[in-house]
């Protein structure tokens, strides 16, 4: 379906030419002034100085070509050029009928779907999630999904933090702590243990542990920078450990990112890019791309109109190892071998912005990319508390994301004990639902590139704007539904009326901004548009459900349009709260 202002500037431009100005000028907004109009036209204030005429006496010229317009109840001109206008009942009814009608609910799907993979995520194996990664999942899961529900091929990449130092650290500590083991042992030739010789607890000490020695012991230190060679090279009971190390850390980041509703297509790391590397660095040599600077190996990624310094992308340090730049060059490389996308979209925080601008420069100048293949990065703002300083503890510490998560739905889990009287194991059900929702909506209201405060008590609130309200307004239109169809009525999708008051017509007004919202909100990467947008909409249906005694309604035609207004609302609703990555219960 064309979006509500598509149509009214399709209804424009006729009305526009006949006045003797061009189409162009017919553009269309809502109104800022919903107390005098519901949609605004200021073409005429603009095609003045080219028409050399006065903007009000071509606003009047286009009102006079739109009198008998089936779609307007008004078009008026004001001083001193705008064009105010207002939809007719029977016109703005007939798109509610044709959104309930579409599968979509009037988006339409993208007409030449791109693959788009989305590395988000970031972990780090063998540490847990904890409050920074919230960001990077909540946000990355809705642009995925968004771009899904736009017709896109999306594939989501965890890319995790699998090959390095950290993982020298561990075997050196294990090698500490448990010398016997057969991994350690030269020269063995069976099978290792199927089991790993720790457990996720185990390694969430044993890495803090050998990181605080490797700062305090230089020769610990070495010992885990040749641990890491050796594991690199190959040895054999180091890569046993390494995989034992991955199993069981991916395990548990399965687990605390299904409690945030964040599903991965992809579980690759660093270690995956590692064998791209010598090929691509043979060619950036090959090539010319990659020259010496002090010992390092570089490429120049300056450009001329640069307005700040942009330093050269490192290859390799000047004792031959690789960075991060060139494990993400390398996994360009693998996306590109394997995947062939359209485009690959980038999710950290914003501080990393000029490594990927180093890094998608040299992608481009070494030709790892087609010239058409878009290479975008979205920088997230820093999650604080309420002292604006990074999200901790109570006692200063990180805090870890499951303890976070089980804070949130306790205190969901009291708020609903408090205020309902509801069987305590439904009720803590209901927690994880709702304490979802506070946890995401608090995040993504916010726009992305901000800092913003994490208040656990307006997060949780069930008035304002934040996801237990959102998902309450949900419920009451469940249960409307569910008292109407248990009076005998059918819910099934009627005919839509022309608005009996103001308020519902408010309701319509915004329903029709769906497919505008979701489409721009993709296009900018913003889910906190579809955040003010549910909240307006959520704003809209209560004040009409407060003015409009729908199930006491004697005529049963006009029951039955509401009905079906209250059931296009929930549909609109849940699609936005689905690509928000959260779900509504059936009762609160």
């Amino acid at each position: 379906m064309k979006k509500i202002l598509t149509l009214i500037e399709e209804e424009m431009i006729p009305a526009f030419e006949k006045a003797g100005v061009e189409a162009s000028y017919a553009k269309v907004t809502v109104s800022n002034r919903p107390d005098l109009c519901e949609f605004q036209c200021n073409g005429a204030m603009a095609a003045a100085k080219k028409y050399k005429k006065a903007p009000i006496m071509i606003a009047k010229d286009v009102v006079a070509a739109l009198q008998d317009s089936a779609m307007f109840e008004k078009a008026e001109a004001v001083n001193p050029g705008f064009i105010n206008l207002k939809l007719k009942g029977d016109y703005l009814a007939g798109f509610m009928n044709d959104m309930q009608a579409d599968e979509n609910l009037s988006v339409e799907k993208a007409k030449e779907p791109r693959k788009i993979i989305i590395d988000y995520g970031g972990a780090n194996v063998a540490k847990p999630l904890h409050v920074g990664h919230l960001r990077s999942a909540i946000i990355g899961e809705s642009i995925k999904r968004m771009g899904r529900f736009m017709g896109h091929e999306v594939i989501g990449d965890v890319h995790l933090g699998d090959w390095g130092l950290q993982m020298g650290l561990i075997i050196t500590e294990l090698r500490y702590r448990q010398p016997e083991l057969a991994y350690f042992q030269e020269g063995y030739t069976g099978e290792y243990p199927q089991e790993a010789p720790f457990t996720i607890s185990d390694l969430e000490e044993i890495y803090p542990a050998a990181s605080k020695k490797s700062k305090e012991d230089e020769q610990y230190r070495e010992e885990a920078l040749e641990a890491t060679k050796q594991l690199q090279q190959g040895n054999r009971g180091y890569r046993a450990l390494w995989q034992h190390i991955m199993r069981v850390s991916i395990a548990d980041l399965k687990k605390n990112y299904s409690r945030l509703n964040v599903e991965f297509d992809l579980w690759k790391g660093e270690s995956d890019a590692q064998p791209y590397i010598p090929d691509m660095v043979q060619r950036m040599k090959d090539e010319g791309f990659a020259h010496e600077d002090q010992g390092a190996l570089v490429v120049d990624v300056k450009e001329e109109t640069d307005t700040k310094e942009i330093p050269p992308c490192i290859i390799l340090k000047s004792d031959g190892a690789s960075l991060y730049a060139t494990t993400d060059l390398a996994t360009i490389v693998e996306r590109m071998n394997l995947y062939d996308p359209d485009e690959i979209f980038y999710l950290t925080d914003k501080r990393q912005e000029m490594h990927f601008i180093q890094v998608f420069r040299t992608a481009r100048k070494t030709g790892l990319v087609k010239e058409d293949t878009k290479l975008s990065f979205l920088g997230f703002g820093t999650m604080n508390g309420k002292d604006g300083k990074p999200f901790k503890t109570r006692d200063g510490g990180v805090m870890r994301l499951e303890h976070l998560i089980a804070d949130i739905e306790e205190e969901m889990y009291r708020k609903i004990m408090d205020n309902h009287e509801i069987d305590p194991q439904e009720a803590r059900e209901t927690a994880k639902i709702v304490g979802l929702s506070a946890i995401k909506y608090g995040d993504l209201s916010n726009q992305a590139p901000k800092d913003y405060v994490f208040d656990i008590d307006r997060f949780t609130s069930f008035e304002g704007n934040t996801g237990p309200y959102i998902l309450y307004t949900i419920v009451r239109i469940k249960s409307i539904l569910n008292k109407y169809q248990a009076a005998g009525g059918s819910a099934a999708a009627g005919n839509i009326l022309a608005a009996a008051n103001d308020s519902e017509k408010a309701l319509m007004l915004e329903l029709s901004r769906f497919n505008g919202v979701m489409e721009n909100a993709f296009e900018e990467t913003a889910p906190h548009k579809i955040c003010s947008y549910i909240y307006d909409l959520a704003n809209a249906f209560n004040r009409f459900y407060h003015e409009t005694k729908i199930l006491s309604e004697e005529n049963a035609a006009q029951k039955a349009s509401w009905i079906s207004l209250l059931c296009l609302t929930r549909e609109v609703l849940e699609a936005c709260i689905g690509v928000l990555g959260f779900e509504a219960p059936e009762r609160m």
